[in-house]
């Protein structure tokens, strides 16, 4: 959507922050819970000992479930906020969502420090894994089917601040690492810092709606439903006839008349909401961008990533990954997203944006050919942690690119009207390129 020349000013860019926050608010609890996954790994996968010799415990392939059962519930619940928003109110959606989310953390903030058998810990925390995505979904559709109301550079800030969440929990796994921290302490930090997160985005998405600027195109919306109502349920030739009835005086009927006419005609001129299909038709181009961008970005990272190994040995072993997996991608993914904010390039109309979000496929045999440990049948030809370095640079830099400038381009591709449905269509694609990369990644890992 474009800035309205009506509009009145945004002071201190506050509303800017505020979409920020909300962006940082939305993926930062799921990424300090993926942190923390060699506490749940150790807390499961232990061994004991038993007449003198030692009983490995069964193995529970946590990180698998924790894949599988993150992007099931994250492609099933964005599917049905797209089509169900309709229905519950962005109130209860947002606020609702967020209280839950904070309930659960503070759910696993608290197991922490309770004894509990592994099946029972098992069971309980792949519960919290589902709805955690559950309530992630409903929050991340709503939120970017809001920040459609708004003029395009919202859309952007909003999606840097989601591109910043994963640099926060790279920090956090650093830090950890340098301060040699047991696994408890370091889950409960992993677990208390989203709770904080959680409550001050729930308090900045309060705070939205008392703002001026955000209640200039709030109210723009609800005015635009209830002139749609109005429209079809007082045709314009039913007041006419109304007011010639009822009003005895010529002079103020013709006026009343008027009146209610020109209101009315321009009631009928804003048309109904499209259809879900209607929207799709308009934006598939970036659906298939954003679904290919992540199923791109997805298949590789973090599963064949992960296991990439320095050349160097000492203490720069134990950094190696955090920083150039971990840290690096998340810092140049927001850095790609926050470049959309004074470059746009390729155009949402140009044909040339597809192509180049295709010709990202190419990082899939680069970084399957980087010295990933354990390997079976493709060769090493970048064993140089440098090489590793400067592809996942252009890999994570061009993925935050491609996902911020597809994110923003939809909006303005259909009538502001049907903003929050692209908004809440594009958040599903968004998901089934998660999904899909995720699906993905465990083949290509086998074919290292």
């Amino acid at each position: 959507m474009s800035p309205r020349e009506d509009a009145p000013a945004d002071r201190g860019f506050l509303v800017g922050i505020i979409f920020f926050i909300l962006g940082l608010g939305t993926l930062l609890p799921w990424n300090f819970f993926m942190t923390a996954s060699m506490y749940f790994n150790n807390r499961l996968n232990t061994s004991e000992w038993s007449n003198g010799t030692v009983t490995t415990r069964k193995e529970y392939y946590f990180n698998n479930w924790m894949t599988l059962l993150s992007q099931l519930p994250l492609l099933l619940f964005t599917l049905l906020n797209s089509v169900l928003y309709q229905w519950i109110s962005e109130k209860m959606r947002i606020a609702g969502s967020l209280v839950f989310i904070l309930l659960l953390f503070i759910l696993t903030a608290v197991l922490v420090k309770i004894p509990m058998e592994e099946d029972r810990f098992f069971s309980v925390i792949m519960a919290t894994i589902w709805l955690i995505n559950s309530f992630g979904a409903v929050l991340q559709g709503s939120l970017f089917g809001l920040v459609g109301l708004f003029p395009q550079r919202y859309s952007t800030v909003f999606m840097s601040g989601q591109g910043l969440a994963g640099t926060f929990a790279a920090l956090a796994m650093i830090f950890t690492i340098a301060s040699e921290a047991d696994s408890e302490s370091a889950a409960l930090g992993y677990f208390i810092t989203p709770c904080v997160g959680t409550l001050v985005t729930l308090f900045s998405y309060m705070l939205l709606p008392k703002l001026e600027f955000a209640r200039f195109y709030l109210d723009s919306k609800c005015k635009s439903y209830e002139l749609e109502t109005s429209s079809r349920l007082l045709p314009t030739d039913a007041v006419e006839d109304s007011v010639k009835s009822s009003n005895p005086n010529k002079g103020e009927e013709e006026g009343v008349k008027q009146a209610f006419i020109t209101l009315l005609s321009e009631n009928t001129s804003s048309p109904q909401k499209s259809s879900i299909l209607q929207v799709f038709k308009k934006i598939w181009l970036m659906a298939f961008c954003v679904t290919f961008v992540f199923t791109v970005t997805l298949s590789v990272f973090p599963a064949v990533t992960v296991d990439v190994k320095t050349v160097y040995g000492g203490k720069w072993e134990r950094y190696f990954i955090p920083v150039v997996c971990f840290l690096f991608f998340n810092v140049m993914d927001f850095i790609g997203r926050s470049v959309t904010l004074v470059s746009k390039w390729p155009s949402k109309d140009s044909r040339l944006f597809p192509v180049l979000v295709v010709c990202r496929v190419i990082f899939v045999p680069l970084l399957m050919m980087c010295n990933v440990q354990e390997r079976h049948y493709m060769p090493v030809l970048f064993s140089n942690d440098v090489m590793f370095a400067a592809i996942m640079v252009c890999f994570s830099v061009s993925s935050g690119y491609f996902v911020c400038l597809s994110m923003t381009y939809a909006p303005q591709l259909v009538e502001p009207k049907d903003g929050e449905t692209a908004g809440a269509l594009m958040t599903f694609f968004l998901a089934l390129g998660l999904s899909l990369g995720a699906a993905l990644s465990f083949p290509l890992r086998f074919l290292v």
